[in-house]
């Protein structure tokens, strides 16, 4: 499996992935209606922005498919899409996405990360140095509901 930046053409691979792990993983998370609402079949056009204009990986198969994804959002110092195609899951893809966003961030000098977690998927991000911070709603328009989430951070090592 290799890890690499995706590319804005992929844009509609990445919203698949992303809509099969959030119906797979948070399935008896959140009501039925609300995971539908929040998984449509047609990709916002602003997904191909986000993969434009922020460090986005995929962890590809060795015939270059994506099956897992995740990005450091710039603009909030915070991860963002990390899915993993349910077939995919526990071969450690996600763990080396986190990796690579860490290493981007701190390349970037940022000093801590941050991330809104579902419920599910907490206990990963815990593994993998996050703390959390609070519980919150999260208003998602997409979804037309009000998700609950784990906020956490990430602080990078201070070297002294």
């Amino acid at each position: 499996m290799a890890i690499r930046r995706a590319q804005p053409e992929e844009a509609e691979v990445i919203w698949h992935i992303r809509n099969q792990a959030i119906r797979h993983g948070c399935k008896g998370v959140y009501e039925d209606k609300v995971i539908t609402a929040w998984t449509p079949d047609k990709m916002p056009e602003s997904q191909r922005l986000m993969i434009a204009n922020n460090p986005f990986y995929v962890a590809t198969t060795a015939n270059d498919q994506p099956v897992a994804t995740g990005f450091l959002d710039l603009t909030n110092a915070s991860v963002e899409a990390i899915f993993t195609l349910p077939e995919w899951e526990g071969k450690g893809l996600a763990t080396q996405i986190i990796a690579a966003i860490k290493q981007e961030a701190m390349q970037r000098g940022l000093l801590h990360i941050t991330l809104a977690s579902t419920p599910n998927a907490c206990g990963f991000y815990q593994k993998q140095g996050f703390v959390i911070v609070r519980e919150s709603i999260y208003p998602s328009a997409l979804a037309r509901a009000e998700l609950r989430c784990i906020e956490m951070e990430y602080n990078f090592p201070v070297n002294k």
